[in-house]
């Protein structure tokens, strides 16, 4: 029996949405009961590819505008006023205050895990810094850190 599947299935090796073939017995036993799948009927294919569709605009629209918050925020500079004695901070600035700052100075948000930084930074310094949005879409800010 074809069925659908309504959520990932480890035993099967399968995600939701796949269509895979089962026995009857665990199908009206196990998957349907749990609503874990749905039988394959010409409607719930119709749905699927219906959803499929919708689906794959929307991750279109996120690619599209990930696109251009990268294009938007490429080579924009970026302030951050810290702490230091000498060329050594206080402490030090990190993913979440570089995602804060590029958000409070240009009003495009940045998650902290799209900043790409091996290790906070400890000193006074102007380096460039890659946001990552994914879908091929990067972009380098200017960050300056300076002291008070």
């Amino acid at each position: 029996m074809k069925v659908i599947l309504n959520e990932d299935n480890k035993n099967l090796g399968k995600k939701k949405g796949d269509i895979v073939n089962v026995s009857d017995g665990f199908a009206f036993n196990s998957l349907i009961p749990n609503g874990m799948a749905s039988p394959a009927t010409k409607e719930t294919l119709a749905e699927l590819e219906r959803q499929k569709a919708q689906d794959e605009a929307v991750q279109a629209d996120k690619v599209k505008a990930a696109q251009e918050n990268a294009k938007k925020l490429d080579k924009k500079k970026v302030n951050i006023i810290s702490k230091a004695e000498g060329n050594k901070l206080f402490g030090s600035v990190d993913k979440k205050q570089i995602a804060e700052a590029i958000k409070e100075q240009h009003k495009i948000d940045v998650d902290e895990n799209m900043v790409i930084l091996a290790e906070p930074i400890k000193e006074l310094t102007t380096l460039e810094i890659v946001i990552d949005y994914g879908d091929k879409a990067k972009a380098g800010v200017i960050l300056t850190i300076s002291s008070k």
